[in-house]
């Protein structure tokens, strides 16, 4: 089968939003409706004691709220279907970001009671930043919620895109009757607290077909009539290219953990969205129907199983075939390797693959080959771009409480760093080791996993800088008088490279003003030029 069937044979998108606008149960209502898992719970109901598929570690079922990317794959009318969960909370933004280097598109799901949060708006930011597609689910339409019209100007206004209704509801909260489908003109009935897959759709003619009538009373009919005039009249037609773009956001309604409104936004999505798109390196563009094979690993999982100890290391496929037990150029190590056992994910259930095509997202075992950015091709000296690591914005010393586990406190330290979920600096002054994170979550999340995964315990103590960057000079001599200067303000990340800790944004002002022979970086990047 052809490289470029296998290509429009595939979706690859991520599920995003604010913390508990839905998310994770929107991700686990796409595989009921693909058939990956058999019955639908709700999440974190205390009725129904089961949580989502897709939060697989035991501390997100604790917590209810997912703290990695979870992968999962399967197949949908004909449309083999990437879908990349993310986590939602702000202290794990990173991780977020950088799955959204991975993917063609984006679902944001948004809470038709809440509205626009913070954490969707920045993550609206790096979707417009890549120009990524993105499809808006307007979630909750069972509770009493904001206005619908009010929603989408506060989507307009607060996330800077224009949006197109392609459904629309009626009424909300108790008296929800359902949505309407501007497309084909069908009217999906609600039903409250459905576990199963039962569409009730109504097909009608037009808006005074009686069938319509019947269900919703006059008033509600009317009301459908002036929202669906005025619709017509504001927005304008929905135009894929405009999607395609970024410009557009197509917008849809309806209720997550009901089952309502996800099979026309899952329908919609395979129709509409982008197959596999091409990807920019270091050289040039790479385009995914090229023939030979290339990808970049944009996530990495200790312990996936805790029972095994493995390590996955998660490669998005951008160009050619993948083949198991075929040698790949890792272009940072300059060494050929080979993976016997390469599998796509249902969350952490695994099934071991022979091929994989672009737009795939393969697990690889590792045995500490790879770090997140790294290249795999057959041959060509390529790195991908867009991968970063950011600059930490909270610091704190890890310190050893259990000295007879300092070899399991090691290993586990540069294990979960490489995950991404936090980064790790050596000082010079007494090799004490700093934490750098996006938010103080990640504290708790890489302390409870040191316990529970590698048997090691810690403690960590606040550290005084709000800012850390790289830095580097043509002349050597003005790095070597800077850490002279400020030894207690500099260390080394994980590869050797040089990190100035500001206590303050006017410190960093200043050592940026008072050493214009040094430059100053707040995301990796900068190391594909060097």
């Amino acid at each position: 089968m052809s490289i470029s069937r296998e290509i429009n044979k595939r979706r690859t998108m991520a599920i995003i939003s604010h913390p508990d606008a839905g998310k994770t149960t929107l991700t686990e209502k796409f595989l009921l409706f693909g058939g990956a898992i058999q019955v639908a719970g709700a999440v974190k109901s205390n009725k129904i004691k089961k949580t989502a598929t897709s939060d697989f570690m035991e501390i997100e079922k604790q917590r209810g709220i997912s703290v990695a990317t979870s992968v999962m794959s399967f197949d949908y009318n004909g449309v083999k279907i990437n879908l990349l969960d993310t986590p939602g909370h702000k202290d794990f933004a990173e991780d977020t970001y950088r799955t959204l280097t991975a993917v063609d598109s984006v679902i944001l799901v948004v809470d038709c009671v809440k509205g626009v949060e913070p954490q969707t708006e920045r993550l609206m930011e790096v979707c417009r930043m890549r120009k990524t597609p993105v499809i808006i689910f307007i979630n909750k339409l069972d509770r009493e919620g904001r206005d619908p019209f009010e929603l989408l100007d506060e989507l307009e206004a607060k996330l800077d895109i224009r949006v197109r209704p392609l459904s629309w509801p009626v009424s909300r909260g108790q008296s929800f009757k359902g949505v309407y489908n501007l497309f084909n003109k069908s009217f999906n009935l609600f039903r409250p607290n459905k576990q199963i897959l039962d569409d009730d759709l109504l097909v009608i003619n037009d808006l005074d077909d009686e069938a319509l009538l019947s269900n919703l009373g006059i008033d509600n009919v009317r009301q459908l009539k002036d929202d669906v005039h005025l619709i017509e009249g504001v927005y304008d037609e929905f135009d894929r290219q405009t999607y395609l773009s970024g410009d557009v956001a197509p917008v849809f309604f309806g209720s997550a953990i009901n089952n309502f409104g996800v099979k026309e936004l899952l329908d919609t999505c395979i129709e509409v969205s982008p197959v596999p798109r091409g990807r920019q390196t270091d050289i040039r563009p790479i385009e995914p129907t090229e023939e030979q094979f290339s990808g970049f690993v944009f996530k990495i999982h200790a312990n996936l199983d805790p029972r095994h100890r493995d390590r996955i290391a998660f490669l998005r496929i951008c160009s050619g075939k993948f083949e198991r037990n075929k040698f790949f150029h890792h272009v940072r190590l300059d060494k050929n390797f080979r993976f016997s056992s390469p599998a796509t994910f249902m969350a952490q259930e695994k099934n071991i693959i022979d091929e994989a095509y672009p737009g795939d997202v393969v697990g690889l075992y590792d045995t500490g080959n790879f770090k997140i950015g790294d290249t795999l091709t057959e041959g060509e000296k390529i790195m991908f771009k867009g991968i970063p690591s950011f600059s930490p914005e909270i610091f704190k010393e890890l310190i050893n409480t259990d000295p007879m586990k300092t070899k399991q406190l090691e290993k586990g330290v540069q294990q979960l760093t490489d995950e991404g979920v936090a980064q790790l600096f050596t000082h010079q002054l007494g090799n004490r080791k700093i934490i750098g994170t996006v938010g103080e979550l990640q504290f708790d999340v890489i302390q409870y996993r040191l316990l529970n995964e590698y048997g090691a315990s810690c403690r960590f103590r606040p550290l005084g800088f709000i800012k850390a960057c790289w830095i580097t000079a043509e002349d050597s001599q003005k790095i070597e008088d800077f850490i002279r200067y400020k030894p207690e303000n500099t260390a080394y990340d994980k590869e050797g490279n040089l990190v100035y800790f500001a206590e303050s944004e006017w410190l960093l002002r200043k050592a940026i003003e008072n050493n214009p022979g040094i430059s100053f970086h707040f995301t990796s990047e900068f190391l594909l030029n060097n």
